[in-house]
């Protein structure tokens, strides 16, 4: 279930829902990367560096950022970005495609800006060097995940209140919920179009 070749064929097959933004819309980009590893296929995560003021401070999150002028297209940012963030260069990744714009919904406020999330598959162990932005670098079993093994409930504040988020718990303990964890629900639904979501509170 969920192997690369699963992945492969589904992603390269896909056709995403892309949003057009609007004069005002910023435009970010993130890098879903696998590998295969000696216990199965594998996801990267970073885990985002606290910052006072961030929406996503201490997110679990996949690397990426906004779009900047010298990013010919959002793919170009995505691997930009993974590069600035984890030391590591997606030159030489297999790019397989990319999956439906997503809509940045910080704490529940809706915003005017749009994530692309884009696919790539490497075949390397890398050493990472994260910079500033991110603690840690995380792989996560893509089976385990696909079939809800790690699903679990966080409770955070939200507003003021104690409100229950679903999400992923990695092997580290760390917990995968909000923008993260819609687009890994889309990822899943693109390589398998039966696949069932976790029964969520």
């Amino acid at each position: 279930m969920f192997t690369l070749d699963d992945v492969r064929s589904a992603i390269l097959a896909h056709e995403p829902e892309l949003v057009t933004p609007g004069a005002t819309t910023r435009q970010a980009a993130v890098a879903i990367i696998l590998r295969e590893s000696a216990v199965g296929p594998e996801m990267l995560f970073i885990k985002r560096a606290e910052k006072p003021g961030d929406p996503w401070s201490g997110h679990m999150a996949f690397p990426g950022g906004h779009k900047d002028p010298i990013d010919a297209s959002l793919e170009d940012a995505a691997r930009r970005e993974t590069l600035e963030e984890t030391g590591f260069s997606l030159e030489g990744s297999t790019y397989l495609g990319a999956l439906d714009h997503q809509q940045a919904q910080p704490r529940g406020r809706v915003l005017d800006m749009l994530i692309a999330p884009h696919v790539f598959e490497i075949d390397s162990d890398p050493v990472f060097a994260p910079n500033y932005e991110v603690d840690e670098c995380v792989w996560a079993s893509l089976p385990a995940m696909a079939r809800n093994d790690l699903h679990d409930t966080e409770t955070k504040l939200l507003d003021g209140n104690p409100t229950i988020f679903n999400g992923y718990r990695l092997s580290s303990r760390h917990f995968v919920w909000g923008l993260t964890y819609r687009m890994l629900k889309t990822f899943f639904y693109t390589v398998d179009p039966a696949w069932q979501p976790p029964d969520e509170l």
